[in-house]
Parts: C-alpha cells; sequence; structure tokens
C-alpha cells in the first residue's frame, strides 16, 4: 500500500482523543511529503541533525517531536523549532532545554520518560525520579519548559501480556505524577505504543501512538 493509503488506514481506526506522530526517522524527504500532501502534520525524528535537516526543507507548518534519545549537548539545534520532546529522562537535560528555548524566547514542551521495559538498553527515569522533578524548585523555575506528559517503551518481545502490564504501569504512574503537577490540566500525553502494539497502548491508556514502518515500510539503515 502507499504511504498515503496506510496513514488513512490507521487514521480511520485511531480513537479521535489519540494522537499519530508519524515516525519518519531514515525516511527520504519525499516519503515525508507524501504524508504531508496526505494531511499528516507532525513527524517523529530520533537523530536531532537529521530532524534539522528535514525541517529546512519541509513545510513550516509541520509539528516536530523529537522521541529519541537526547544529548544535552544538541539541544541547542533543534531548540529554534522542535514542538515535543519525548525522552527527558532526567533534570539536568530540562534545564538545557530551558535554557536554550529561552534563547528563542520559546516555551518546548516535554514528556518525561519512564522507564517501564525490562531492557538495559531501554533509557528512561523511575517513577521515584520524576516525582522528585515535578516537586523540585529548579522544575518550578524553568519558565520555558511545559512538561505535559510522560512517554514510555515496552519491552521488545512477543509476551503481550508483559507489554501490557508495562502500558498499565505507565498509565498508573501518570495518573499518580498528574496529582502531583502544578498544573494538571497541562498534564494530559501518555505517549506509548509504536507500530506493532499500538492497539493494545490505546487499550491501556495511550493519548499519543508513534508509528512509524505501518506507515512508511521497513526502516532504511
Amino acid at each position: 500500500m502507499s504511504i498515503q493509503k496506510n496513514l488513512n488506514h490507521i487514521k480511520e481506526n485511531l480513537p479521535k482523543d489519540v494522537t499519530l506522530v508519524a515516525v519518519s526517522k531514515t525516511k527520504p524527504v519525499s516519503d515525508l511529503q507524501e504524508a504531508y500532501d496526505a494531511g499528516q502534520r507532525i513527524f517523529g525524528e530520533n537523530k536531532i541533525q537529521e530532524m534539522a535537516e528535514k525541517h529546512e526543507l519541509l513545510p513550516k507548518d509541520i509539528e516536530w517531536h523529537m522521541i529519541g534519545h537526547v544529548q544535552r549537548n544538541k539541544v541547542k539545534y533543534m531548540a529554534s523549532f522542535v514542538s515535543l520532546i519525548h525522552g527527558v529522562e532526567n533534570e539536568k537535560l530540562l534545564i538545557e532545554i530551558n535554557k536554550q528555548a529561552a534563547k528563542h524566547n520559546r516555551t518546548i514542551d516535554c514528556l518525561l520518560q519512564i522507564k517501564i521495559a525490562d531492557e538495559d538498553s531501554k533509557f528512561g527515569m523511575t517513577e521515584a525520579e520524576a516525582t522528585q522533578i515535578l516537586q523540585s524548585k529548579t522544575n518550578s523555575d524553568l519558565k520555558h519548559v511545559n512538561i505535559v506528559g510522560v512517554m514510555g517503551m515496552a519491552t521488545f518481545t512477543e509476551n503481550e501480556s508483559q507489554i501490557k502490564t508495562e502500558f498499565i504501569q505507565l498509565k498508573t504512574i501518570f495518573n499518580t505524577l498528574k496529582t502531583l503537577h502544578n498544573n494538571p490540566a497541562q498534564f494530559k500525553t501518555i505517549s506509548m505504543g509504536m507500530s506493532g502494539d499500538y492497539p493494545l497502548a490505546i487499550a491501556c491508556g495511550s493519548t499519543m501512538v508513534r508509528i512509524g514502518s505501518s506507515i512508511f515500510g521497513v526502516r532504511n539503515y
């Protein structure tokens, strides 16, 4: 199927309150343009340099989401345009995002990445660390950052019951953190679920899914 048909098929089956992030990492600009022409406006990249290059070449009403691991020294390259950073895993990164956003007189939305997977290769913080960030004075002093929810990645496994348990864990953590947020109405995003497991993620409470191969086909490495 074409990118347009893939997108339409996914969108037809997504609940209205779930946001679709088209994961376009490694894909050529022509593929993103095809998705754009089919109505998609939110794209997710996992490398800042690649995202910045695509941002230069594509329409400026695109909402760019950084979904990969973020190195603090590279935040400056996306601070002028990124809409949402999914992978905030510590307070030092939040402070750097705030500093770079201030230079552009912007406020950048961020998600706290929670480690729910049973794999050492996955990044993220514990619930206790996320709680500490939300309750810290540092957080209340960050005027150019909005913490708007959480992100998590399930274990890469065929075991659906394990994936479901991890998704439910993230939803439970989200509910707890929401009560601690200084503006609970702003804390509304649960980014979980990818091409292989997004229907299960939605059933477990996801409000944002990150879908790549089901839209663009197998990734080019």
